[in-house]
């Protein structure tokens, strides 16, 4: 890795920042002074120090966020503000990426990491990883709704949905519900209930495997996984 990447990374400004204090012959490598910026270095084995101080370097980021809508889920969009845009420069240096999608009017839980590894854990369809979401549909939910999402229902395309699980919390003109599904098809939530004649009004990603939306966390905000969870989120099998 380059000694630049690995300093901006590790918090010690951006690229240029780096560049500076590279220059000013504070940053050694294994007891050396290193003035160029693309120096590799090992992070694992080599020894960095930054004004005789050791540099202790972070590969992976893991932050929790709750999306708030109207914001997309992507890296980067030439029309939309995205998920990225709302971390931190220094968060953004990880170049991290949200895990899966949420739709640009759904909210709640989106786990966003540079972890490619965990990423292919948690969106493998060979893993169905369950996720479930709260939502508001137009019109009465029954009974007969959730037999039908628990056989799988066929959607527009052709595709027949695996078994999921739906939960009624109120029917009414404005139902309420929690639907837990092991796939991430388009628009998958949306489609299962238009196959049945409703429509989704609102939605909400409340948890990923074993991992919960923090409900201190409001609209937008996000906060890093804590040890537990990150645990519990890599033992996931």
């Amino acid at each position: 890795m380059r000694i630049d990447k690995l300093l901006s990374n590790s918090g010690f400004g951006s690229r240029k920042e780096v560049k500076i204090l590279l220059k000013s012959k504070a940053v050694e490598v294994n007891g050396e002074t290193v003035r160029d910026p693309k120096f590799h270095v090992d992070e694992k084995l080599d020894q960095v120090s930054v004004g005789g101080e050791s540099v202790v370097y972070r590969e992976f980021i893991y932050l929790m966020m709750n999306k708030p809508p109207g914001v997309i889920s992507a890296t980067e969009d030439r029309f939309d503000e995205t998920v990225i845009d709302l971390l931190s420069e220094e968060e953004q240096r990880f170049e991290p990426f949200p895990v899966g999608r949420l739709d640009k009017d759904t909210e709640g839980l989106l786990l966003i990491t540079n972890d490619g590894k965990l990423a292919h854990e948690l969106l493998s369809p060979k893993k169905h990883v369950d996720k479930t979401y709260y939502a508001k549909i137009d019109s009465p939910v029954t009974e007969e709704d959730a037999v039908a999402f628990k056989k799988g229902v066929v959607l527009d395309d052709g595709y027949e949905t695996k078994p999921a699980q739906l939960r009624i919390l109120r029917s009414g003109d404005e139902s309420e519900i929690e639907l837990t599904i092991t796939e991430g098809k388009f628009h998958q939530v949306k489609r299962m209930f238009e196959s049945v004649g409703k429509q989704v009004v609102f939605l909400k990603r409340l948890s990923m495997g074993p991992l919960s939306l923090d409900e201190s966390l409001a609209s937008g905000e996000y906060r890093e996984l804590s040890e537990e969870e990150l645990t519990t989120l890599k033992q996931r099998k």
